[in-house]
């Protein structure tokens, strides 16, 4: 019965042996140019991210995402639950950028920009590093770590997880509001400091535990590469056609001759640099994230042998089989069009959004009711939205038709800062303005600023 089950290979994924059990990556250092120009950018990128929650524009924050208010602040403008559309521009935008540079670079972001490579690579691996007494080279360590240096250095990855937690949370509740959460007893805030501790203990599990398997097993971004990627997007790939057959160079004994061997002189320092565990000489694989290690790695070893560089360099799959590619294909030249006609559409939307928002529909119950004077009542609801920081106060008037009056049930349509609110109003129309029960409504919403004009049908008698 056992012959029937098929073996596993030797790692069941980069971290996974066969057994099962965890497979541990603690990659090699390698140092070169790319190392040292990823380093410049994730140390300005954890910059931006420190220090964004501080700068405002016209006295808002830069970035401020209020879930419980459902406003979104984005470089000065605060979107509110009436902007969808802005939203829903925005959103897909967003995405489409991604689609563009993903067409065009590869998985730059992963390797380059994001959050989970930038502090898991040049924060906490470097913390580890220097716990475990390999700092500047990586891997393993060649003896047993002492017990005080393993507590140390998680004791240092709970305080970086406690700054990345208050300043993850700072883009959501501002940075007064978590200083006053921070400066307070918990016993005086008992969920806002739930909320830190549950958002500390996920950033310390994820970057001390889960760590690289986030980007192998939960983020998605990898397995959409079969759709996001073409043959011509920019890759980290082995030169297969230079390095081939590999093996390692031997002297030449007396009357034997020696196979001719490719430039790759199988060292696995690509393997053990890498921090997914991955060997790029099996081609493009989901695990990839284009930190370009192994380059640097390869570059070091052609170097010591005398051999030119770049075995395994930025590449295509097109130009890998010698097919001419470049920039403009189909999809970097949709992408870019779509987005423009988005950014268009975003900024004429933008601009023409006013002070505020107004909106009426029908209060439930009956339609329609016959006043005193004969007039034909309708019970409405107005809801006004005030987009400004500064209060408001609103009239409202009839336009047509002619002879109708509106009655608002509150003394007045006053509204503070972004406060949103719905008025009762009745609306009294002769009866001779229904046509087949039917008359169109003309009101005009003013403010101190400017003004809404409102359309709505009126619901009458038949005759």
């Amino acid at each position: 019965m056992s012959d029937s089950i098929l073996e596993p290979e030797e790692h069941v994924l980069s971290t996974l042996d066969a057994d099962g059990s965890r497979r541990w990556l603690k990659p090699k250092l390698s140092k070169g140019g790319l190392l040292m120009s990823r380093r410049i950018v994730a140390y300005l990128l954890i910059a931006v991210f420190t220090v964004t929650p501080f700068l405002k524009i016209a006295g808002k924050p830069l970035i401020l995402l209020d879930i419980p208010k459902r406003e979104f602040t984005l470089f000065g403008f605060t979107f509110l639950p009436t902007d969808t559309v802005l939203l829903a521009m925005f959103m897909v935008g967003l995405l489409l950028t991604v689609f563009l540079l993903t067409a065009l670079f590869g998985r730059i972001w992963c390797g380059w920009a994001c959050p989970q490579t930038v502090y898991m690579e040049f924060v906490y691996r470097p913390i580890e590093r220097l716990f475990e007494g390999t700092a500047g080279r990586g891997g393993k360590s060649k003896k047993a770590v002492a017990g005080w240096r393993t507590i140390a250095k998680y004791a240092v990855y709970f305080l970086i997880s406690i700054y990345l937690a208050n300043t993850f949370l700072a883009y959501f509740i501002g940075v007064e509001q978590l200083g006053q959460w921070v400066r307070q007893s918990p016993f005086s805030h008992p969920v806002p400091f739930l909320i830190m501790a549950f958002v500390t203990c996920a950033m310390m599990f994820d970057f001390s535990v889960f760590r690289e398997q986030l980007c192998i097993i939960a983020c998605p971004y990898g397995r959409f590469q079969s759709v996001l990627l073409d043959q011509n997007s920019l890759i980290v790939a082995y030169d297969e056609n230079r390095g081939e057959p590999r093996g390692k160079a031997r002297k030449k004994k007396a009357g034997a001759d020696l196979p001719v061997l490719g430039d790759c002189v199988d060292c696995g320092n690509c393997v053990t640099t890498c921090p997914t565990g991955i060997d790029i000489r099996q081609g493009l694989q989901m695990e990839c994230i284009n930190c370009t290690q192994c380059i640097d790695a390869c570059n070091l070893v052609m170097e010591k042998l005398g051999r030119a560089q770049n075995l395994i360099r930025y590449s295509s799959q097109a130009h890998d089989r010698g097919a001419k590619g470049g920039l403009l294909r189909p999809r970097t030249i949709i992408y870019p069009l779509l987005l423009t006609g988005i950014a268009i559409a975003f900024l004429t939307v933008l601009t023409n959004k006013k002070t505020f928002d107004a909106i009426i529909f029908r209060e439930p119950g009956v339609p329609h009711t016959l006043a005193d004077d004969g007039r034909v009542r309708n019970l409405l609801r107005l809801k006004l939205t005030n987009r400004v920081e500064e209060p408001r106060t609103f009239t409202i008037t009839v336009t047509s038709p002619e002879g109708t009056s509106v009655e608002v049930s509150e003394a007045d349509l006053s509204l503070g800062p972004r406060e949103v609110q719905t008025f009762h109003i009745m609306v009294l129309a002769p009866r001779d303005v229904f046509v087949r029960g039917r008359a169109d409504l003309e009101l005009k919403v003013e403010s101190e600023t400017e003004s809404r004009d409102l359309r709505y049908r009126l619901i009458g008698p038949n005759s």
